[in-house]
């Protein structure tokens, strides 16, 4: 049988080594000698002995979902062998972190993680209670961190000189030592006209940078049981 579609870039190889890699640009290969976390079905293969486990993620962050509609719906992924990460097609990327690293990502954006990372729900300073994405998962300790993205993202520098303003919808995530706010670009009167569409906006300050994606959130659909 012959076709492109077994060329060697479209054929799993064996892994050389534990932890993540990217399989291609749609999905991420993960390496299981003992356990990792990863989104509620996200998983669209495996090979080997593993065993796919919904995450207790304790009462804090429990009350943190359910309150803000963000987070992180996890399941561990234990045992030895290779599974295979995706979600709607989604662009994957790889982000390597070291200690004292601190990275805010939104809960939706999440793919898979090493266990050597902790991430803690944190609401977004200065925002409020105003849009939506303003709780986000805060990784910080060393380790691999795999994060999806509708489109190619875009990753644009921070500075003190030049704060950036983005949508709340379109945001991915950002450095988390940077300072947060809301930001209000419509007048009154362009809201009594019927408004704009881009009201308010997040605002980073500081020194950093920020990740957005070419397209604004869609309603995310729930795990299948």
């Amino acid at each position: 049988m012959h076709s492109d579609l077994f060329a060697a870039d479209n054929t799993a190889q064996p892994a050389t080594e534990p932890g993540m890699t990217l399989q291609n640009a749609k999905s991420i290969k993960y390496a299981v000698n003992g356990e990792c976390y990863a989104r509620q079905g996200a998983m669209i293969a495996f090979r080997g002995n593993l065993q796919f486990e919904v995450k207790g993620q304790g009462v804090g962050k429990f009350l943190k979902r359910a309150f803000t509609g963000e987070g992180l719906p996890l399941m561990s992924v234990r045992g030895q062998g290779e599974a295979w990460f995706a979600h709607d097609a989604a662009n994957c990327f790889v982000i390597d972190l070291d200690p004292g690293d601190a990275l805010t990502i939104n809960g939706r954006n999440v793919l898979v993680f090493d266990p050597t990372l902790n991430y803690e729900i944190k609401v977004v300073k200065g925002a409020g209670m105003v849009g939506g994405g303003l709780f986000n998962s805060v990784f910080t300790g060393h380790g691999r961190l795999g994060v999806i993205c509708e489109g190619n993202p875009i990753v644009i520098p921070v500075t003190p000189q030049a704060p950036v303003y983005v949508d709340t919808d379109a945001v991915v995530g950002w450095s988390a030592q940077l300072q947060t706010s809301i930001h209000r670009s419509q007048s009154f009167g362009s809201m009594l006209r019927g408004g704009s569409g881009e009201a308010v906006q997040l605002m980073l300050q500081g020194d950093g940078f920020v990740i957005v994606r070419p397209s604004e959130s869609k309603p995310e659909q729930k795990p299948a049981n």
